[in-house]
Order: C-alpha cells, then structure tokens, then sequence
C-alpha cells in the first residue's frame, strides 16, 4: 500500500496539467500520477499530424521534460491503470495488484478509441490513432510498403490522418456514414469547403457511405466491405469514430454519470473528495446554454485541471473557462472559439474560394460560435465578440471589410 495526498489518474493534459498547477500554487503535499503508457506525459494533438508526418520527434513533445517531474517531486505509476475504486476507504486499485490511498483523487482518464462492433475490427492492421504506440506502429507499415489505407470516421481526427497520409503520398479512402464530414460540430459550409479540399489533394472522400463489416486474409486486413456490397481495398484501417469516456470504475463506485463521469461547478463528482477533469468530465457548460455535456478539446483538460488544482490550494472558484479547439489540414489553420451547438443561422465572411474565411454560428440572433479558417485576426476578435454576447445586423457582419472589432464597438 503507497499513499499520497493527491492522487491523478491519467497521465495525460489534463493530469499532468493538474500536477504542475498544484506545485505553482503552492501545493506542497505529496502528489502521485497514475498513467496507463508507460511514456511520462506529452501532447497528444500532434500525433495525428506532425508526430504521424515525422516533422516532429517524440522528444519534442513533451509537455515537461522527463526530469522536471523529479524537481518537482511528482511521482508517477505508469504502465498501469486503475480498475477498482474504493471512495469509503479512500483507496484505489490498480491492474498490477498494488493499491494506492488518497486524500483526493483527480479523475483524468481521458477516454479510449471507440472501436467497430461490425465482424473484422480485430484484424491485424486496423489501428486508432490515440497513443504513441498507435502511431508508431502504423508509421512501421507504411515505412513497410503500406500504400492503401481507408480511413473510417470524418471527424477531425480522421480528417487529420488523411491529410497527413496524402501528403505521404498514399491512396487515401475516407469512409463518412453521415451525409457530410464534421457533422456533428461545424455548419454545411466548413463541411463542404474542407471536402472539396481533400479531394483536390488526391483522397477518395466519400460521405453517406456504411462499412458492413472488414474482410482480410489470414488475420491481416484487406478492405472494408460496404453496406451496397463494394469492397474499398486496404493495406491498413484506421478508425477514428470518437472515443468512450474512461470512467468504469468511477461509476462502477456510485459516481453519477452516463456519457462520462458527471461534475460540479467545481470538477467534482457526487463522491467525496473525488474530482473528474478533461475528456471525460460532463458539465453543464455557460457556453452551450447550459447544457451538460463533455468537451475534447486540450484548452478544456487544462483549464479545468487548473481549477482543480485552485481549489485544493484554498482558491475556490467556480469553472468559467471560455472553450476553443483547432485543426491542421495540410495548409490550413482552422480556428475555432465558443460552441455551435443549437446554432440557427450562420454567416460566411470573406470568401470559401480564397480559402481565408469564417463561419459565424448565431442562435437567436446572437453570436455563439465562430470557425476561422486561416482567419487569424476573426478568431482573435470572434472571442471578444461571443464573451460579450451580442446580437449584431448579419449584413456587416458577412463583409470581411468590416473587422469584428467594429462590429462590436458598434453595439457597445
């Protein structure tokens, strides 16, 4: 039995954000990081871009370096994960037998690939892209002599993988079952415009479109069998269909929670002396009308780890933080600040064609979220003009010529 003061689970943004904000707010207790890999903590966003593109070495992603952990005497248990908590004893269990009591725990498990339920999803070469360990084991197919790889998902993580095999120069199918790619988090005109722009770049985009199931011989993959009978051809699968919230045994311990473990203002679960931050942590959001929902983004797992760490330091506030994400595609930055969801109209600024844009989303008539593609100065500005809630005339709000900036002192 090992004890600590704090005890986070997931050695992750969140998790590793955590740590270091209890240490630079004063937190002088002993503090244990349980993770999953075995790697000390890094970023995960460039794995499926500069990482997968071998522009980056893995060296170059961590968010501290190895031996800042030791300065700061935080300790890790990783190549392992918790599979019971005990709340009444204070304690956790972990795969390797061991257990750990805690003062409080800080749930940062993240979430886990979601995988296809259909007949050959276990077959060799069909990968998520969601560890080092995901990644480097497809980098050594390609490097192999992979060149046909079908991507299923398009969402940003698949989007992302297919832009950076094109740029490999690999045959790239991607598979989209609903009737356009980021359905679920943009508006018709970043789908279209980020379609278009795939296809241009060579990858066989197709939406509408159900896997029935994955054929292959032996035990390795060989394609993906449609719902219409046609068999796209694969040397490799990658699956990105979003994850499944790591929370099994928080809930398995009376913690409330469905779609993710459920938390207070405050990142706190219903169970004593337990908080739950990041990707798997559902909240009712200020920024989505309330609605209590989980937000994947890296800028949510460190902000709410801060909180946390505030409020175990005595500084007790309650999660405000302002919600934004990005998106690399070949040469594109995609920007995008507040949240869309429940969206009734939407404004494009400048024009698709120039490829420098937005998409401004608007419920009610007010501002809520806006998608800046190659769009520094919008983004910026866009912040400023959600956070200040307004309800702008939607016809100077669609010529680029007028700053949003204007925009908004005009309302003041």
């Amino acid at each position: 039995m090992t004890n600590a003061d704090v005890v986070i689970v997931g050695a992750g943004h969140a998790g590793a954000q955590c740590a270091i904000a209890l240490r630079q707010h004063g937190f002088a207790g002993t503090i244990t990081v349980i993770g999953r890999e075995p790697e000390y903590p890094y970023e995960r966003p460039p794995l499926s871009k500069e990482y997968f593109a071998r522009e980056k070495t893995f060296d170059r992603l961590y968010i501290r370096p190895p031996t800042f952990w030791a300065e700061k005497e935080i300790r890790f248990k990783l190549g392992t994960e918790v599979t019971e908590v005990q709340a009444e004893l204070h304690e956790v269990t972990l795969s390797d037998g061991t257990h750990v009591r805690y003062g409080t725990l800080v749930w940062a498990a993240g979430g886990d690939p979601r995988r296809l339920s259909c007949s050959g999803a276990n077959l060799a070469g069909v990968h998520a892209v969601r560890t080092r360990e995901d990644c480097d084991t497809l980098m050594a197919e390609i490097d192999a002599g992979t060149r046909k790889v079908v991507v299923i998902g398009g969402g940003y993580i698949g989007l992302e993988a297919a832009a950076v095999l094109s740029k490999l120069n690999l045959e790239v199918t991607l598979l989209e079952a609903l009737s356009r790619v980021l359905a679920r988090v943009a508006g018709e005109e970043l789908s279209a415009f980020y379609e278009g722009e795939h296809r241009r770049h060579g990858v066989d985009l197709r939406t509408g479109v159900k896997v029935d199931c994955l054929v292959g011989e032996g035990r390795r993959v060989t394609g993906v069998k449609l719902a219409d009978g046609e068999v796209v051809a694969a040397e490799a699968v990658i699956v990105g269909i979003g994850i499944i919230p790591a929370v099994g045994p928080l809930l398995d311990a009376g913690a409330l929670g469905s779609n993710g473990v459920e938390v207070d203002e405050y990142c706190q679960t219903s169970l004593p002396d337990i908080y739950a931050i990041g990707d798997c942590a559902a909240f009712a959001c200020d920024y989505a009308h309330g609605a209590v929902m989980r937000v994947e983004s890296v800028q949510n797992a460190n902000d709410m780890a801060i909180c946390v760490a505030k409020t175990l330091c005595g500084d007790k506030k309650p999660y405000k933080a302002f919600p934004w994400f990005w998106s690399n595609q070949y040469d594109l930055k995609l920007q995008t600040a507040g949240i869309n969801l429940g969206y009734d109209d939407t404004v494009v600024r400048g024009e698709v064609v120039k490829r420098t844009f937005s998409v401004v989303y608007l419920k009610d008539g007010k501002i809520v979220a806006i998608d800046c593609v190659n769009a520094v100065k919008d983004y910026v500005q866009g912040r400023k003009v959600i956070e200040a809630g307004i309800f702008p005339d939607t016809d100077p709000l669609g010529n680029m010529a007028i700053s949003l900036r204007d925009i908004l002192d005009c309302k003041d």
